[in-house]
């Protein structure tokens, strides 16, 4: 277990970590460095966002090699932000398989560069883990639905007594050394005016063309710009759950950012725009961050999908894995009729093997037509890597 500082107290994390060499990939911000200080107290650490290390290290990789020779057996090196430095990888992979008992963990906050290597390492037996925002279950009792929802949960945004601002700021941060830094895009101007319409389609399908349009950018350079998002984790998309089909289903995924906070402060706010909308994406976007962190924490390999039909029946979540079989509903408000249940009544009907359920604000625990209705902020307490997505306790 890992843990983090948070208002003068240790915040516990579910991640495991193992013993061997692994990858620790996250957004900015999540807490990663923090944890493995005090997770590795002893560990030997090298930051390569600093400037000077980042180029002593691109110069010459093989370095890293000295620095392990005069470790003893049993140490542990850990390499922050690997992604600045890809060419050492190769270095560690073979230290690895020298096996010399050193313990080698690398942070990452962006993918693009690592997906390669990051396949050769895990050949080379190191190991992969996530680290996303707070999940509810993590912050207990300080847990808040409605900051949450304002704010998002990514540690350093929910510790800040001045959030609105270390969001601009942590966006900012993003944009200027990831994206701008990096050459990522050729046209910065486009790519700001892409994340602001990718923002309407926050717990949407994701449609290239439209965006395309909307933005007035090409539709291949969206395309990239989704991919850039993604490899920066940023934001993740969903695919249709198409096992054992009979109806017909479309084909495109579903879009979120990868924190609500994020979307917030993307998502512009006019006279003409509803509130009661922008909070419900808010809302399901917060339940997909929480179903996300849920899957990648697994052992074993689960899948997170959404199922939608081309008559426009839709199912928000749908988790298939060893664990379990669960199709999730999100609904803005407790009051449900006949319209909120047929979606789950046909999936149902397909699926009569999967646990189908609403998550909905409020207090009151409800079962309609068999689908039980748990309160949200009870159900993101609740969910935690270590058990299923919904039992019968929730009830109780």
């Amino acid at each position: 277990m890992l843990f983090m500082m948070t208002n003068s107290r240790y915040v516990p994390r579910t991640i495991n970590p193992p013993e061997g060499s692994y990858f620790l990939l996250g957004p900015r911000g999540t807490g990663k460095s923090t944890w493995l200080l005090h997770q590795y107290p002893k560990a030997l650490r090298i930051d390569l966002l600093l400037g000077e290390e980042e180029r002593r290290y691109s110069a010459y990789p093989e370095r890293i090699r000295d620095v392990a020779a005069a470790l003893p057996r049993g140490s542990t090196l850990i390499l922050d932000e690997i992604q600045r430095v890809p060419k050492l990888l190769p270095e560690i992979h073979a230290l690895i398989e020298e096996k010399r008992g050193i313990q080698y963990i690398m942070t990452g906050s962006s993918s693009r560069k690592l997906r390669r290597s990051v396949s050769d390492l895990l050949g080379g037996r190191a190991l992969l883990r996530r680290m996303g925002p707070f999940m509810a279950s993590e912050l207990k009792e300080e847990f808040s639905l409605e900051k949450a929802l304002k704010i998002g949960l990514i540690p350093l945004i929910w510790e800040s007594t001045d959030a609105a601002d270390r969001l601009r700021d942590y966006l900012h941060l993003y944009l200027k050394e990831e994206v701008q830094a990096e050459g990522l895009v050729r046209q910065f101007g486009d790519f700001s005016r892409f994340l602001e319409v990718a923002s309407f389609s926050h717990g949407s399908i994701w449609t290239s063309m439209d965006i395309s349009r909307e933005s007035s950018v090409k539709r291949a350079t969206v395309d990239n710009y989704l991919r850039i998002l993604e490899d920066l984790l940023l934001a993740f998309t969903l695919p249709v759950f198409t096992r054992r089909a009979k109806r017909k289903l479309i084909a495109h995924s579903k879009f979120y950012f990868f924190d609500a906070g994020i979307y917030r402060i993307l998502r512009p706010q006019g006279i003409l725009d509803s509130s009661s909308e922008i909070e419900g994406l808010a809302l399901e976007g917060l339940v997909a961050q929480h179903l996300q962190n849920w899957v990648l924490a697994q052992n074993q390999p689960h899948s997170l999908s959404f199922w939608r039909t081309q008559t426009k029946l839709e199912v928000d979540f749908i988790i298939y894995g060893p664990k379990g079989f669960w199709a999730i509903e999100v609904k803005r408000s407790p009051n449900l009729g006949p319209d909120d249940v047929r979606p789950l009544l046909a999936f149902k009907e397909e699926y009569p093997e999967a646990t189908c359920l609403f998550v909905a604000p409020g207090k009151r625990k409800e079962v309609i037509r068999g689908f039980p209705i748990i309160p949200m902020e009870e159900f993101l307490l609740k969910l935690t890597p270590e058990n299923p997505i919904y039992s019968t306790d929730f009830l109780t």
